[in-house]
């Protein structure tokens, strides 16, 4: 039935790609019947509120995501890549994407126990790439999380989660970028600002100018445009080769290195671990993306627990290894916030591997910006495709076989970003981002599991969202107890006792789904332990990570009461009204 459906759409995409790629009507951006013009916005408004309900209420569906979304984009991206292509898309992703950049800037403050919070932070994503993993092998779209999350908890929360994948999309590459430039700059003098132009009628944070991140994301989302195996290719032939000089940089690091400078190895204690990892997480995002690219994985099932879970595991080992090597080579007050491991070899006395770490580093952030470039298109791709942004972003380009235009929106934005922007300022803004999806993501695996609409008993149901809720609870409330200072012991044994039995009392419940290829393995005890991990290292977050998380969110909430609810609606109810008409024949 399913390849059925997918040459039915396919023929009904036909006519279609005699259109032109490049086209810029008002129908092509906003076809909805709300924004045909000016009064039938105003009688939209005036419904926000039932709309709005609505929107909160529906549920998406598999069938729906995989087959009729995919209408929107006309053309069919490629399937192309292989379990081989997703392990290095994976490990060209994340390596490269933080431990080039944020450890410098958190070990020059925890000092030795950053391979603490990188082990933590590690074992955070790696159950979080365990619930993505079942998701992207059952749902192999685009969307990715963004997906998953609109089949399980409802179109809004999909929003409120679209929402932050934009903004990690924008903020992961214009940190990435500015850490190229920061690098680039390390390779030619000491000066990590050296390449960037100061101005004084900006704020601190956002004075710094930078041209060369520009340039180096313009470049990297033209290659990525140009073709998904191209790129593929490209990245997994120069991981290869980086993943050699991590072992150099290991080896040499512990030769050289000295374990006095691992004395104190805690110097700002248990609360500057979490406080770290909470920050370092963003080491590790970018396996996400390798669950957008499922669509044009040839084989989902095999593929993709081999490219997420299996990279995940290697790359939290190397990353603490590099991070200890790091504080073993400096005294952790003297480690450069910027380029990090190029000044450490430099100090130790081998200017020459300076350079070739420089090299390593910049490969690194280069194939962190492809794949990211590849990932976050797909995103946009999928939310475009559900109308919650314009739809012409979902298309597809014939030749190609990329989203070019969702590729463009992203580089235009995160290279202005990334001119203004310091990476301090970006890396809490995108820590929070993440951490928040991946909860969300958990918590719509152990929905998945226990609640089928139309087959749950209200009774079997109402169970569960009082176990999920004690979960949930007990999860916030110790770390609320860990950020107050308040209770001692007493007031984490409590919380994670009630955290033990909510999670008990729901893994005595019936569940009413079973993964039909592959399933996350001791449901619901790993989705739980995510959900508590990551609200723990969002807690430890600063409050300035809080607020940017808050507006950002507010700013797109009033897009979403304007534009957003009122296109989606259009969509679902046109889909149910065609659905009907052909029943009805």
């Amino acid at each position: 039935m399913a390849i059925q459906t997918i040459q039915e759409q396919e023929e009904q995409q036909e006519p279609n790609r005699g259109r032109s790629y490049w086209r810029w009507s008002k129908q092509d951006f906003f076809p909805e019947p709300s924004f045909s013009n000016l009064t039938s916005y105003k009688a939209s408004l005036s419904k926000t509120c039932p709309r709005l309900k609505d929107r909160l209420l529906d549920r998406s569906s598999d069938a729906f995501e995989l087959v009729e979304l995919r209408k929107a984009s006309e053309n069919s991206m490629r399937k192309c890549l292989t379990w081989w292509d997703l392990l290095w898309l994976s490990f060209g992703s994340v390596v490269g994407s933080g431990i080039f950049t944020i450890t410098g800037l958190e070990a020059h403050e925890v000092g030795p126990s950053i391979v603490v919070a990188y082990a933590v932070a590690g074992l955070s994503a790696l159950l979080s790439s365990f619930c993505y993993t079942e998701f992207a092998v059952e749902i192999p779209v685009a969307g990715g999380s963004f997906s998953y999350l609109r089949v399980e908890l409802g179109d809004f929360i999909a929003f409120i989660a679209a929402s932050n994948i934009l903004l990690e999309a924008v903020v992961g590459s214009a940190g990435l970028g500015r850490s190229w430039s920061s690098y680039l700059a390390s390779l030619i003098t000491d000066n990590a600002d050296f390449l960037r132009f100061k101005v004084s009628f900006l704020a601190e944070g956002f004075n710094l100018l930078d041209p060369v991140a520009v340039l180096v994301l313009l470049v990297a989302n033209g290659i990525a445009m140009s073709g998904t195996k191209m790129t593929s290719v490209l990245n997994w032939i120069s991981s290869i080769i980086s993943s050699f000089i991590i072992v150099f940089i290991i080896v040499v690091g512990f030769i050289r290195g000295k374990t006095s400078n691992l004395d104190p190895f805690f110097p700002e204690g248990a609360k500057g671990v979490f406080e770290a990892a909470a920050v370092v997480y963003w080491s590790y995002t970018g396996f996400d993306m390798v669950a957008t690219m499922a669509e044009e994985t040839k084989k989902p099932s095999r593929d993709i627990p081999v490219g997420l879970v299996g990279s995940m595991a290697i790359i939290t080992v190397v990353y603490c290894l590099m991070a200890l090597v790091l504080t073993m080579m400096q005294k952790y007050t003297d480690i450069d916030v910027n380029a990090p491991y190029s000044v450490a070899f430099s100090k130790i006395g081998m200017n020459w591997a300076k350079y070739l770490v420089g090299i390593c580093a910049l490969k690194g952030m280069t194939t962190s910006l492809l794949v990211g470039s590849l990932g976050q298109a797909r995103y946009t791709t999928q939310i475009s495709r559900a109308h919650m942004i314009p739809p012409w972003f979902a298309l597809v380009h014939p030749k190609t076989g990329t989203p070019i235009n969702a590729t463009l929106l992203v580089t235009i934005t995160s290279a202005i970003v990334a001119f203004f922007s310091s990476l301090d300022v970006l890396s809490s803004v995108f820590s929070f981002s993440t951490l928040f999806i991946f909860m969300l993501i958990a918590v719509a695996l152990l929905v998945r599991r226990y609640y089928v609409k139309d087959v749950t008993p209200k009774n079997d149901l109402f169970k569960f969202l009082g176990c999920l809720f004690v979960v949930i609870a007990s999860c916030v409330g110790g770390t609320i107890v860990w950020n107050l200072n308040s209770g001692g012991w007493i007031g984490y044994v409590v919380a994670s006792l009630v955290w033990f039995l909510g999670t008990l009392a729901m893994a005595l419940l019936s569940k009413h789904r079973v993964p039909k290829v592959w399933g996350v393995p001791l449901v619901p005890w790993l989705p739980s332990l995510s959900i508590g991990m990551n609200i723990f290292l969002i807690g430890s977050l600063g409050t300035v990570a809080f607020y940017r998380f808050f507006i950002c969110s507010a700013v797109m909430f009033i897009y979403y009461l304007l534009v957003g609810v009122h296109a989606t609606y259009d969509v679902a109810h046109q889909s149910e009204q065609d659905s009907n008409d052909q029943e009805g024949k």
